[in-house]
């Protein structure tokens, strides 16, 4: 009989395993063992329900055991209740079963329940794994019982809970979920259109735009789904995410971007995308900086980033990965992009592109457990005739709410955002547009300040340097000079006149 889970009774279901494993294990560590035995119960539940359902067409149990009547093939032994009657070396019974499943499923499954020392019995003892299973036998996590959607928003709020929980190590799986809601917005993603995340974390960016089209009332089973990332279990994650959202068209890679790209088109060249969200990994210094200086793909197409920052070199990344006609992308980072010296040369050739449609600067704390502010760059390959040239710039820092310790966007706040965005027109101490001379005119700053009228400087958590103050005052002061300058020539034109 089907029994109704409430999203609050799901959110304490699945927050209850976390309780188990509580000293135990380290917080940041719960996601590569709770979320796989959610996936395990989740396929084991709706192959049930399948069987059911051939059973009343069929009414034979060979008939209805029948891969084509079941979305995984689960073998012999490694269902969920297979692994319940199990009382000793737990551990090794779930690795096997869950091998096995991925090994019957070759086409989807490869890899997807990660790499959890399950066989560890100082970290998990039977005892401990017994619990846990206990735990998730006491609800069925059948479609009729939970559907698609209410499954995914109860793993994307686990998702957070385990942020919260496992403080600085969150940034590398969690985004703010408004931002990403807003960011997805602003590239309006449509059906059949492809979504790459070259550093995807948990799938996050990827699963808002199929919800997206979902709250639209559009088609979302077509779009084309990738994500590349760097840690394993997280990757794993990922995988599983996409699949509790009902995703079935989801691309997940593991591996360095940077290093290794996943996504080729055959021919040895990035295969490129209607859309890119990301949130890359910000000022990371270990990375191949000698590699990306010979890169194979011609991503180092405004030159090599600075050892100590690869960030413009996910920028270039992401830059080479757009459809030359419909790509658009929308990126997270630290304001430091915007103006560091060390970068200059980079940033006046991504100005010079032409790529740049939107500098968006927000407020404090959307960066995950950090206080710093964060900016949103958007791209566009094909600029409308209107916009080729310019830059949008919006100070936003102020549009952002904070509760209990977690800032995040309201409605209000997205909208006045999104407003802005597509208007791209001024408005007074809120956005500007700058031409890519007056860009030039600024030494090629994208400083917020430097645009919009009483904007503030932000802090990308890199304390801005004696050198890149002075270029910002230089650019600052040239442009002042540069307005004396044409006063006092009106004047002499007039009194000449």
């Amino acid at each position: 009989m089907s029994t109704k889970i409430t999203q609050r009774e799901l959110e304490n279901y699945l927050w209850g395993a976390a309780i188990v494993l509580r000293g135990l294990i380290d917080a940041g560590d719960y996601k590569q063992y709770i979320f796989p035995l959610v996936f395990l119960k989740r396929i084991s539940d709706v192959y049930d329900e399948e069987h059911a359902a051939a059973m009343e067409v069929y009414d034979d149990e060979i008939l209805a055991d029948l891969p084509e009547n079941h979305r995984f093939a689960i073998p012999d032994g490694c269902h969920w209740d297979d692994i319940r009657r199990v009382t000793q070396n737990i551990g090794a019974t779930l690795v096997y079963a869950m091998r096995s499943i991925e090994k019957a499923n070759p086409d989807t499954l490869p890899g997807v329940f990660g790499d959890g020392d399950w066989g560890n019995k100082d970290l998990l003892p039977d005892s401990t794994l017994a619990d846990l299973i206990e735990h998730f036998s006491t609800k069925t996590l059948s479609i009729a019982n939970l559907p698609e959607d209410e499954l995914g928003n109860g793993y994307e709020y686990l998702i957070k809970k385990f942020a919260d929980d496992s403080g600085h190590t969150a940034q590398e799986f969690y985004t703010n979920r408004t931002l990403v809601h807003l960011m997805t917005m602003m590239l309006e993603p449509q059906p059949g259109e492809s979504v790459y995340d070259p550093t995807c974390g948990t799938g996050g960016m990827l699963i808002s735009t199929a919800a997206e089209l979902k709250r639209q009332g559009k088609e979302w089973r077509n779009l084309r789904l990738y994500g590349q990332e760097l840690n394993y279990g997280t990757s794993a994650i990922a995988r599983m995410n996409l699949f509790l959202h009902g995703i079935t068209d989801g691309h997940i890679a593991h591996g360095d971007t940077l290093s290794r790209p996943a996504f080729l088109d055959g021919k040895g060249s990035l295969q490129t995308f209607d859309v890119v969200l990301a949130n890359p990994p910000y000022s990371i210094k270990a990375w191949n900086r000698a590699a990306f200086a010979r890169d194979l793909y011609g991503r180092n197409l405004w030159g090599v980033p600075p050892q100590g920052r690869a960030d413009y070199a996910f920028f270039q990344h992401i830059a080479k990965s757009l459809d030359p006609k419909t790509g658009r992308a929308a990126i997270l980072f630290p304001h430091g992009v915007l103006f560091r010296r060390e970068e200059a040369a980079l940033r006046e050739a991504l100005a010079k592109s032409d790529l740049i449609e939107c500098v968006l600067g927000l407020g404090a704390g959307l960066f995950y457990n950090s206080p710093m502010e964060a900016v949103v760059v958007t791209l566009r390959a094909t600029k409308p005739a209107a916009h080729r040239g310019k830059v949008l710039i919006i100070n936003a820092v102020n549009e952002v709410a904070r509760e209990q310790a977690q800032s995040f966007l309201r409605e209000s706040h997205q909208q006045k955002i999104l407003g802005a965005y597509r208007a791209f027109e001024p408005q007074d101490g809120f956005a500007a547009v700058a031409t890519l001379d007056q860009i030039a005119e600024k030494g090629h700053s994208l400083a917020i300040p430097l645009y919009v009228a009483g904007a503030n400087t932000a802090d990308d958590g890199d304390q801005i340097d004696v050198a890149d103050a002075v270029v910002d005052w230089r650019a600052a002061a040239a442009a002042s000079d540069k307005a004396i300058a044409d006063v006092l020539a009106q004047l002499r034109a007039e009194v000449t006149a």
